[in-house]
């Protein structure tokens, strides 16, 4: 492995500062900020909420004086508009900063390059793509959201090693052990918005929402995703358990008025793209998890909408009458979905699967 230079040694440590933000920025992305003069940090910070101050403020503040000359390490392009904050471009200017190194650029269109441009307009050198890939993942449902005007879409499916989510009853808790449960935590945390099937809502009563996160003292401080139930017959009792913080609960499924008293978000049945696209245009929600049964996870899978497919294995068998985790008819080889392993572990005594859709065919 090639020894990391200087620069991608300040840039992790940016990266790591960002990830501080991950469970509470939404929907803003998650940005860090690393200050250097004469190889020692004399600034740091990272975007901790929206409204909040850009990590580069915080930056620029520790450091004070001493950032004039120096050189800035930023995970994703300085904004260069105003807001509910001013542009971070024009204050490292403002600074005096000699150098800015930028690890992703901004698609934002009210950013995309705009940021870079302003820094070197005023005489500052200016580098791009510094560990790109690592901050990259960081923001992947902001960045794709930018980009396409499509959110980053994860699957959640866990399952026996013969590929089994539930008894014939619908009976499924619990495959997995608590630590793979727990981990399931994160996922929701860093997400926009859950997504589920009514049937899910009727069988496990789930609620969906964030309830502990091992590196999080305090659950209030965290931005809750939006649980989405795709009720087309309205069939959700307002007795649901997910209906107690109706607030952050959206139905797609036919007007209900019992809803609209409680605060549901109500949305117009359409087509699972036309959703996905709806979701990023009016309620700025990037990241999307689903967590439902064969029926809605194969419709994502067969329509193309999955980005990365988290697949929890548990080491157990339920028989052939359980009930199976994709139930899609092929007749071909041609027809099968592949995947690309990203990452595997053990999970307690489980095993995550981490997996990306792949364009290859055998």
């Amino acid at each position: 492995m090639a020894e990391l230079t200087q620069d991608q040694i300040w840039m992790r440590r940016a990266i790591e500062l960002a990830r501080q933000g991950q469970y509470s920025t939404k929907p803003n992305p998650n940005v860090g900020c690393v200050i250097v003069k004469d190889g020692i940090i004399v600034g740091e910070g990272f975007h901790p909420k929206a409204g909040q101050p850009h990590a580069e403020v915080f930056a620029m503040r520790q450091a004070g004086e001493q950032a004039r000359g120096a050189t800035a390490y930023v995970t994703l392009e300085p904004c260069a508009h105003y807001g509910r904050t001013p542009p971070c471009a024009k204050g490292l200017v403002e600074a005096g900063l000699a150098k800015v190194i930028v690890a992703c650029p901004d698609p934002n269109p009210l950013v995309a390059g705009k940021g870079v441009q302003i820094l070197k307009e005023a005489g500052i050198e200016v580098e791009v793509g510094i560990c790109e890939d690592e901050a990259h993942l960081l923001n992947d449902g902001f960045l794709k959201a930018m980009a396409t005007g499509m959110p980053y879409v994860r699957l959640k499916i866990a399952s026996s090693l013969d590929g089994r989510t539930a008894m014939a009853s619908g009976e499924s808790k619990w495959i997995t052990g608590v630590e793979a449960r727990q981990d399931v935590q994160h996922w929701r945390a860093i997400s926009g918005a859950v997504i589920t099937g009514i049937d899910t809502v009727l069988a496990d009563d789930c609620q969906l929402n964030v309830r502990s996160l091992k590196e999080v003292d305090d659950i209030s401080t965290i931005v809750q995703p939006k649980r989405i139930i795709l009720d087309r017959q309205g069939r959700l009792p307002l007795t649901a358990k997910i209906l107690e913080n109706p607030e952050t609960v959206m139905v797609m499924g036919p007007y209900r008025q019992e809803l609209a008293e409680l605060g549901v978000i109500q949305l117009e049945i359409q087509p699972l793209k036309e959703l996905l696209q709806q979701l990023v245009q009016l309620h700025q929600i990037y990241d999307v998890l689903v967590e439902s049964g064969a029926t809605l996870s194969t419709a994502f899978l067969q329509a193309g909408l999955v980005d990365e497919l988290i697949s929890y294995v548990a080491p157990t068998l339920l028989g052939q009458t359980a009930r199976s985790m994709f139930n899609a008819e092929f007749s071909r080889m041609a027809e099968q979905l592949r995947f690309k392993l990203q990452d595997v572990t053990r999970v307690g005594d489980d095993v995550r699967f981490r997996l990306i859709p792949s364009q290859e065919t055998l």
